[in-house]
């Protein structure tokens, strides 16, 4: 039992090993120019392991995706989760329209997410993992965070509590998320100008949905 459990942690290492370097040799080289071979090389361990773990590079690529989702899914919630402690909605709303900037204005979030991007049409599934698990329930879960706003009387009546949310994260993140798409990594504004942007997207969203 106790050489089960050895052979066991030892598995989950390898298998996290292969997953970071999985991670690296997709965001630098992208899924056409990864290779195997380079992922083993980079995890330290044979070919033949990683093929143990992952049946193939789609596989491989898959569970990058649905691992970097999950965490980014958690980090958001946590950030939505303030807002049923907030006594004042300008400050609230801007204070997470500056977590939102700053999560997704990471580098290997943006990395990742070009990645997505550019595999949708060749791995609609894969990439659509994004989408499934990560952007859109988070927008949810914002949403019911400003229901709840709006049920202690912080906000109007809510129609609709998801789209009030995309409008929120449109409002923060269209200009800045499509400079960093285009333009690249080294584009990410310095932080005076994504709390600037922060503080004009709550005076406008205040305005459209507060009391």
């Amino acid at each position: 039992m106790v050489l089960e459990d050895v052979e066991e942690g030892r598995t989950a290492r390898k298998r996290r090993a292969i997953v970071e370097a999985a991670t690296e040799v997709f965001l630098q080289h992208g899924y056409i120019g990864a290779s195997m071979d380079q992922v083993a090389a980079k995890a330290a361990v044979s070919k033949q392991t990683v093929y143990k773990q992952f049946a193939d590079k789609e596989h491989l690529f898959a569970e990058i995706i649905a691992g970097r989702t999950d965490t980014l899914g958690d980090r958001l919630a946590a950030v939505y989760a303030t807002l049923d402690d907030a006594t004042d909605v300008r400050t609230a709303v801007r204070d997470v329209g500056r977590q939102l900037l700053r999560s997704l204005s990471r580098p290997e979030v943006l990395q990742l997410r070009r990645l997505v991007i550019a595999e949708a049409d060749r791995f609609p599934d894969v990439s659509g993992t994004w989408w499934e698990r990560a952007f859109h329930p988070s927008l949810v879960l914002l949403g019911d965070a400003l229901e709840r706003m709006s049920a202690r009387g912080l906000l109007r009546e809510l129609d609709d509590p998801t789209l009030a949310a995309y409008h929120l994260a449109g409002l923060v993140m269209y200009k800045p998320m499509n400079r960093m798409m285009f333009a690249g990594t080294a584009a990410v504004p310095p932080p005076d100008e994504l709390d600037v942007l922060a503080e004009r997207a709550a005076d406008v969203f205040v305005a459209a949905y507060g009391r």
